[in-house]
């Protein structure tokens, strides 16, 4: 589903990626590990097109990514990828069904069709009585649940999630871990997850170990 061949980054007189191929199969659940700055979390950036490789192609269903200009990029982001991040990144003005709901907005899709679904995702996510609630009235794990399901309104094709619980307690965190595999039972949906968490990294179908720009394992 999603196949990356020869991914080189370079800036700043470093090489940071050094010619990293990776397959990531439908449905699948696969984490990324590695030492801090072995170029994990810039590999994921350019999977998910957030960043251009300084050599090597991407392919999303065989679609080539990173040859598209800046406006074909975007709309391919907003309709077949999503993301969680470390940080939330919620809009603190919106609610939660709003945050949730923007992507589908700016996808163009109709307003009632859009909230519905994301009515839909955050009471799957166990958030149905904060609907209305703005973010700085969530915990840290409702926080990181309603980017969960604003990353999935759009019924992505991948998700990346780059430290996903690094801000969390290890409460919270095994709740998030075990709501991906939830997610992929219900949606088939698929994940690639950078991680230093070991439980979670564990708990995934592929571990994929990086060191010095290149996957070793």
């Amino acid at each position: 589903m999603l196949t990356a061949t020869n991914i080189h980054k370079y800036y700043d007189q470093l090489w940071v990626l050094r010619g990293v191929d990776l397959t990531i199969n439908k449905g699948e659940i696969a984490s990324i590990v590695g030492p801090s700055g072995s170029g994990k979390s810039t590999l994921l950036h350019i999977l998910g097109t957030l960043d251009h490789p300084t050599q090597g192609e991407v392919k999303v269903n065989d679609q080539r990514i990173n040859f598209l200009d800046d406006k074909q990029v975007a709309a391919f982001r907003n309709r077949h990828i999503g993301f969680v991040f470390q940080f939330h990144h919620l809009l603190p003005e919106f609610t939660a069904v709003e945050n949730v709901s923007i992507p589908g907005w700016m996808a163009g899709k109709k307003k009632k069709e859009v909230t519905e679904r994301a009515i839909q995702l955050l009471e799957m996510l166990g958030l149905g009585g904060r609907l209305d609630n703005k973010p700085n009235a969530l915990s840290g794990g409702e926080q990181q649940r309603v980017a969960v399901a604003r990353a999935l309104i759009n019924n992505p094709d991948i998700v990346f999630a780059d430290e996903p619980t690094g801000n969390l307690d290890s409460a919270n965190a095994r709740e998030l871990h075990q709501l991906f595999f939830d997610l992929r039972k219900q949606f088939h949906q698929t994940f690639l997850i950078v991680t230093h968490n070991e439980e979670l990294a564990q708990m995934s179908d592929r571990i994929l170990h990086m060191k010095d720009g290149k996957i070793v394992v």
